[in-house]
């Protein structure tokens, strides 16, 4: 900001003089070279006004009276203020073609230009320059005039015509990239991700959608087309404005959830702040629910703590048929249980419980194990793995029959890994056109759990305990075998994972564990 200061006496006296200087004729634009210029003919004034006439000289654009468009000039005005240019030309041309004047800055304008289509830019418009290293560009009365004016309010349109500010029909605005910035891998300094904070967009963007009844309001260039189809046929259809306000209102909703938690982690860190915001983004929809009367939905987790942190959400599929609500939840039973081994290992999951766990240094002697574990609840299960599958991997869990019979092939509704080779991948897709196949990122630690109860959410720290974590402390007169040890802190990883009441018995190679009437054999 500039800041201005003189003691009470000159000021006084200055306002005394300037009280004495001619007005503009009513409703006569002024421009700002002008009213510079009435103040550089004060002599008196010379002495007291020096550095306001100085900046005058330097900064202010001067003009003519006629590039200022009047609101009854019926001409259809564009306003385009990009970050991300994907397509602009396209609209550009687009709006050009539909007979638009296109108002745009900085950046935005030149590109354009390249692009072959005509542009107003906005400083013609405010008649003042860019300035505070481009902090402040469009937050000005001719720009936020333009957008926030109701065309049914007479006295609206009256103060336009009066101060010669002309009304804007289409706003296309997209924000400075914070979220990429302050995800971008080495992270950001404080000062840069401050920059970054967008100010003048999410000001246009709001203005024009509380205004949507008569501006138009784009923060998404897939909408581009139906934008330029909407205005070619110049229907009056509320819904799809109000569409567009909602995305926009949600655009900068998501925008600054991201700035307040990463703000939030600059400057306190605590993982339980007073107050905080989930920002969802709809990945998919499902054909139901848990069950076939519930419509359902799958949505990825946006906040900044969840880039690069791994997860179901954010795996690959690269075969199958879609996802469904209970898929999801099983593939992250399977994949948090099979992701806490460290040696080799398969895990089995029926209905969001391990129905069978092997580690070996051998995986495919693991997941034969896993299998053995309990065959008819594998049976139509996921299974997952921790390590590469390969192709003798691959041909193991296309071929292998099932020990209740052994003669039917192993069916499973999805089998997940941390990746494939590209035969295993090859071979995995010729076992069904079903099996969905899923390439994931282990979860970091430290993550912020959550679970919803009615009319709330509780939160705490992840369970990232493993027994590499604590001491054992031997407290009976007997003190347990290398063997036993091992077994108890693969007992102890595979009980984390059952739902309910557990007991897990390991001896040796084999493990026991009992969940009500159901059993669960598991091999280390």
């Amino acid at each position: 900001m500039l800041s201005l200061s003189a003691s009470p006496s000159t000021a006084a006296a200055a306002a005394a003089k300037l009280s004495r200087v001619p007005s503009a004729a009513p409703h006569q634009k002024t421009t700002s070279a002008d009213f510079f210029s009435q103040k550089v003919q004060l002599n008196s004034l010379r002495s007291s006004c020096s550095a306001i006439k100085s900046m005058a000289d330097s900064q202010t654009i001067s003009v003519p009276k006629n590039e200022q468009q009047s609101p009854a000039s019926g001409k259809k005005q564009a306003l385009i203020s990009l970050s991300d240019k994907k397509d602009l030309a396209f609209l550009g041309t687009g709006l050009q073609q539909l007979g638009y004047t296109i108002v745009s800055t900085g950046g935005t304008a030149s590109a354009l230009e390249g692009a072959g289509v005509s542009v107003t830019k906005v400083e013609q418009l405010t008649h003042f320059p860019e300035m505070l290293d481009g902090r402040v560009k469009t937050l000005h009365p001719n720009i936020h005039g333009g957008i926030l004016a109701r065309r049914d309010q007479k006295h609206h349109m009256e103060a336009l015509s009066e101060h010669g500010i002309g009304s804007f029909d289409v706003v296309v605005v997209n924000l400075y990239p914070f979220y990429d910035k302050v995800t971008s891998t080495g992270g950001i300094e404080f000062e840069d991700g401050i920059e970054n904070i967008d100010i003048g967009g999410p000001a246009m963007i709001r203005a024009a959608a509380k205004n949507h009844k008569d501006v138009l309001i784009v923060v998404d260039n897939e909408d581009y087309p139906e934008l330029l189809e909407f205005l070619k046929v110049d229907r009056d259809d509320q819904q799809f404005r109000r569409k567009l306000a909602w995305k926009a209102f949600q655009h900068c909703a998501s925008y600054d959830s991201a700035v307040s938690e990463w703000l939030w982690k600059q400057t306190m860190g605590d993982k339980f702040p007073p107050s905080f915001t989930v920002p969802l983004e709809l990945k998919s929809s499902l054909r139901y629910g848990e069950n076939p009367h519930q419509n359902a939905a799958f949505y990825v987790d946006k906040s900044i703590s969840e880039v690069n942190a791994g997860g179901i959400a954010t795996a690959i599929q690269h075969h199958g048929k879609e996802m469904s609500y209970n898929n999801y939840l099983d593939a992250d039973a399977a994949w948090n249980c099979v992701s806490e081994f460290q040696n080799p290992t398969c895990v089995i999951v029926k209905h969001t419980n391990p129905c069978g766990v092997a580690s070996r240094g051998d995986i495919l002697e693991a997941y034969r194990l896993a299998v053995k574990g309990d065959p008819v609840s594998a049976f139509g299960g996921i299974v997952a793995f921790n390590i590469e599958v390969d192709e003798a991997l691959a041909k193991e869990i296309r071929e292998f029959r099932s020990p209740t019979d052994g003669e039917t092939r192993m069916f499973y509704e999805i089998v997940v890994a941390p990746k494939y080779t590209k035969k295993g991948l090859e071979i995995l897709r010729g076992k069904s056109k079903t099996l969905r196949i899923l390439e994931a990122k282990s979860n970091e630690k430290g993550k912020l759990s959550l679970r919803q109860v009615g009319g709330g959410w509780l939160a705490q720290d992840s369970d990232d305990l493993t027994p590499q974590d604590i001491q054992f402390n031997v407290v009976s007169d007997k003190s347990p075998a290398e063997s036993e040890l091992n077994d108890a802190e693969f007992a102890w990883l595979c009980v984390k994972h059952v739902k309910s009441n557990a007991i897990v018995i390991a001896k040796v190679c084999v493990s026991l564990m009992l969940r009500f009437k159901n059993s669960l054999q598991m091999y280390q």
